[in-house]
C-alpha cells in the first residue's frame, strides 16, 4: 500500500509505506533521506490555536479508504498481531501489540477495555497550528485518516504526548525514535506542514545518529494532495 509522493527508504517503514507489523517497526529507521528532506520543510513560528477543533478534521476513523471498516479499525488489523475480528469482519476485538513501538513493551489490545491507541506521528493540533487551518476540510479529513500519520501505541504514553511535536516529545523507547521522527518528516513534506526552528534542531539531531540511505527515484517527498 505504497503512497505516491512520500520518501520510501530501506529499514524505514515509517517513512513510505503506511507502518507495517510491528514486528518489522524495531529495525533502525534510515536517516540519510529523511535529513534531506527535513532541509526541505518551511520554517515558521507556531500559529495561534485559535479555532482548532478536532471535528475540524472531519468525523473520527472514517472509512476513507471505501473498505466498509472505519479507519481505526483498519490501523490495528495491520498493526496488531493474533487479531480476533467480529461477525462483520472490521471490528477488531482482541491482539497483540508488541512490541508497542513508543514503550518497547507488549500490549494485549481487548476491545471496550484497550491499552491501545491510535495516535496521529503528527498530531492534529500542532497541524491546526503549522498550516491546516488554511485547508480544504476534504485535505484535513484525508490528513486524519492517512495510515502514513496512523501508529497503534500505549495509550498513557500518547495521552503523555499530547500535541507535542519532535521538539517537545520523542517516544521513550529510544530505539524507535529514528522511525518516528522520519515519519514525522514523511507526513509533513507529503501534506506541505512546516515546522518550528527548535522542532527542526531537534529533528536534525535525532536523524543525524540513524542510519543513512539514499533518497528512491520515484515521488517527490514534498508532493500533497490537493488542498
Amino acid at each position: 500500500m505504497a503512497l505516491t509522493g512520500s520518501l520510501a527508504l530501506t529499514g524505514c517503514d515509517a517513512l513510505g509505506d503506511p507502518p507495517g507489523p510491528p514486528a518489522s517497526r524495531t529495525s533502525p529507521a534510515a536517516g540519510g533521506a529523511a535529513l534531506q528532506a527535513v532541509e526541505k520543510l518551511t520554517v515558521k513560528g507556531r500559529a495561534p490555536r485559535t479555532g482548532y477543533d478536532r471535528d475540524e478534521f472531519g468525523s473520527a476513523w472514517a472509512d476513507t479508504d471505501r473498505n466498509g471498516c472505519g479507519t481505526r479499525d483498519d490501523v490495528l488489523a495491520d498493526q496488531l498481531a493474533d487479531i480476533a475480528r467480529d461477525s462483520d469482519g472490521c471490528k477488531v476485538l482482541s491482539g497483540v501489540l508488541d512490541p508497542d513501538p513508543y514503550t518497547g513493551t507488549r500490549i494485549t489490545f481487548e476491545r471496550g477495555r484497550s491499552k491501545v491507541d491510535i495516535d496521529h506521528l503528527v498530531a492534529l493540533s500542532d497541524a491546526w497550528q503549522k498550516g491546516a487551518q488554511q485547508w480544504s476540510d476534504g485535505k484535513r479529513r484525508a490528513f486524519a485518516n492517512d495510515p502514513l500519520n496512523l501508529v497503534a501505541a500505549d495509550s498513557s504514553t500518547n495521552r503523555r504526548k499530547g500535541d507535542g511535536d519532535t521538539a517537545t516529545w520523542l517516544p521513550p523507547n529510544k530505539a524507535y525514535r529514528c522511525t518516528y521522527v522520519a515519519g514525522q518528516v514523511s507526513v509533513k513534506s507529503k501534506y506541505g506542514l512546516w515546522v518550528t526552528s527548535a522542532e527542526r534542531e531537534a529533528m536534525r539531531k535525532v536523524l543525524s545518529a540513524c542510519p543513512a540511505e539514499k533518497l528512491p527515484t520515484g515521488g517527490s517527498p514534498t508532493e500533497a494532495p490537493a488542498r
